[in-house]
C-alpha cells in the first residue's frame, strides 16, 4: 500500500509546492531582514548614543541568546503542536517585539526587546525548513530547501537597503528602520490560514483524514489521480490513532495502542550525525554572525563614514544571491555533504582574505566572496538537517542543532572587541576562518541523503 508520504515524494513540483515555498520564504526573508537590520542599528547607535564596543556587542549578541532558547523550544513545540502553528506564532512574536524596539528609550530597553525578538526568530527558522522539506518532492528536496534558504539573502538585502536609505537620514533613522520590522506580525495571519500543516505530523497525531485531504489537494494540483484505496499507513511511532487498516476499500481506525516513544537524537544510531551537525552549526554561526553583525561597525572603525560603510555592506550582501543559486544547483549534483563542505572551505579562504584586505576594492571583493560561499553553505546546511532525523524527532533534532549553533552566535559578537584589542581585523577573520575549517571537516562525516526518502520512523 502506497503511503501518503510516498505519494507526496513522487509528485512533480506544482503550484501548491510553489505557494508553500513562497509563503515560507517570505517569512524567512522577514527573519533575515530583522537580523540584518541590527548590524546597521549598531553602527548608528555607536554614533548617536556614543555606545562602547562592549555595549554594542551586547546589543548584537542578546538577540542570539533568545534565538538559542527559541530554536530549542520551537523545535520541540513543532513536534508537539504542529509546524504551521509554531511558524505563525514566531512571526507574531518577533514582529511585535521589533516594532516595540523602535520605541526604546535606552540600551536596557533595547536589549530586553532584542531578546524577545530572538525568541521568535530562533523558533521560526528550523520549523520553516522542516515544513518545506516534508512537502518537497524527493528528487528535488535538497534544492527546494536551498531555495527557501535563498530567501535569507533577499531579506538581508532588504535590510541593507533600509540601512543605506533609512538609517542615515537622521538621529531617529534607526527607529524608523526597526519600525518596518513589524511587518512579520501581520504576515503571521497569512501563514496561519494560507499554508498547510505537515502531513507527517498530522499522521503522527492521528489526524489522518486531514492528512489525506492535503495529499489529495497536492495530487489534484499535479493532475494525479489518488489511489483507488486511500493511503492508510501512518508512521509506526504514531500508535493506533495515527494508523488505519483497509476493509472493503475503506479506512477504519485501528484499536487504541500506546504510542512508541520518539527516538532520541543521541541514540546509538543518530548520535554521530547529531554531533557532527552540531559542530557545523556552531562553526557556521560563529563565523557568519561574528563577521556580518559587526561588518558595518568595523568599516566605520576603519575610517569610512556611515553612508559609505553601509554602501559597501550593501554591495557585499548582493553576492549572497548567486551563492544560494549555485548551492541549489550543486546540491542535487554533488550531494548535500560535499556541497556543504566545499562552501565551508571557500568561506574559510574568503574570511582569511577579508582580514588581509586593505583597500575598498579588496574589501568589497573579499567580502563578496565571503557572502557567496558562506550563504551557499547555509543553504546546504538547512537542506541536510531535516533529512538526518525521523518524523518524530525532525523538528526537535533540527531545532536542537540550531540552538547549539546560536551559542556561537552569542559568543562571536562579544568576542570581536576582544580580538580587536589583541590584534586587528587579521586576528578577527583568522579566527573566523579557523571555525569554518573545523565546520568543513565535520560536514564530511555527515551521511549523504541525496535521493533518500525522509524517515517516518
Amino acid at each position: 500500500m502506497t503511503t501518503r508520504t510516498e505519494r507526496l515524494d513522487g509528485l512533480p513540483f506544482t503550484r501548491k509546492h510553489r505557494k508553500l515555498l513562497l509563503g515560507s520564504g517570505v517569512g524567512w526573508a522577514l527573519d533575515a531582514m530583522d537580523v540584518g537590520l541590527i548590524s546597521f542599528v549598531m553602527a548608528a547607535l555607536a554614533v548617536h548614543w556614543s555606545l562602547s564596543p562592549t555595549e554594542l556587542s551586547w546589543v548584537g549578541s542578546i538577540g542570539f541568546v533568545g534565538m538559542a532558547i527559541g530554536a530549542a523550544l520551537g523545535g520541540l513545540l513543532a513536534d508537539k503542536i504542529g509546524r504551521r502553528q509554531v511558524f505563525a506564532a514566531t512571526l507574531l512574536v518577533y514582529g511585535l517585539a521589533t516594532g516595540a524596539a523602535a520605541l526604546s528609550t535606552g540600551i536596557a530597553m533595547l536589549i530586553v526587546l532584542r531578546f524577545i525578538v530572538g525568541l521568535g526568530l530562533g523558533a521560526e527558522l528550523p520549523v520553516a525548513s522542516t515544513l518545506v522539506s516534508e512537502f518537497a518532492p524527493r528528487r528535488i528536496r535538497g534544492r527546494v530547501v536551498v531555495i527557501l534558504e535563498g530567501f535569507w539573502a533577499v531579506g538581508w538585502i532588504m535590510a541593507a537597503l533600509i540601512g543605506y536609505f533609512v538609517v542615515p537620514v537622521g538621529d531617529d533613522g534607526w527607529r524608523w528602520a526597526l519600525a518596518i520590522g513589524i511587518i512579520p506580525a501581520a504576515y503571521a495571519l497569512v501563514v496561519r490560514f494560507g499554508l498547510p500543516e505537515s502531513v507527517r505530523y498530522l499522521e503522527s497525531t492521528g489526524r489522518v483524514d486531514e492528512a489525506e485531504r492535503i495529499v489529495r489537494d497536492y495530487e489534484a494540483s499535479a493532475g494525479v489521480e489518488p489511489p483507488a484505496a486511500p493511503s492508510t499507513a501512518a508512521p509506526a511511532h504514531a500508535g493506533a490513532d495515527g494508523a488505519a487498516s483497509v476493509a472493503t476499500g475503506a479506512a477504519l481506525a485501528s484499536p487504541a495502542e500506546p504510542a512508541e516513544p520518539a527516538e532520541s537524537i543521541w541514540s546509538a544510531r543518530l548520535r554521530k550525525r547529531t554531533a557532527a551537525l552540531w559542530i557545523v552549526w556552531f562553526g557556521i554561526n560563529f563565523s557568519y554572525y561574528g563577521a556580518f553583525i559587526w561588518l558595518p561597525s568595523l568599516l566605520v572603525s576603519q575610517g569610512f563614514d556611515l553612508v559609505k560603510s553601509f554602501g559597501y555592506t550593501l554591495i557585499i550582501t548582493l553576492a549572497q544571491l548567486p551563492g544560494y543559486a549555485v548551492a541549489a544547483w550543486l546540491i542535487e549534483i554533488w550531494g548535500r555533504r560535499v556541497t556543504l563542505a566545499v562552501f565551508l572551505t571557500g568561506s574559510a579562504v574568503a574570511a582569511g582574505l577579508f582580514g588581509l584586505a586593505d583597500s575598498p576594492a579588496t574589501i568589497i571583493a573579499a567580502g563578496m566572496a565571503l557572502s557567496f560561499f558562506n550563504l551557499g553553505a547555509w543553504g546546504a546546511l538547512y537542506a541536510i538537517g531535516p533529512e538526518l532525523y525521523p518524523t518524530s524527532t525532525r523538528g526537535s533534532g533540527t531545532g536542537a542543532a540550531a540552538a547549539f549553533g546560536r551559542i556561537a552566535s552569542i559568543i562571536a559578537p562579544l568576542l570581536v572587541p576582544l580580538l580587536l584589542d589583541l590584534g586587528d581585523t587579521v586576528m578577527v577573520f583568522g579566527v573566523f576562518a579557523a571555525a569554518f575549517v573545523v565546520a568543513a571537516l565535520a560536514a564530511f562525516t555527515l551521511p549523504e541523503r541525496k535521493g533518500v526518502a525522509l524517515e517516518d520512523t
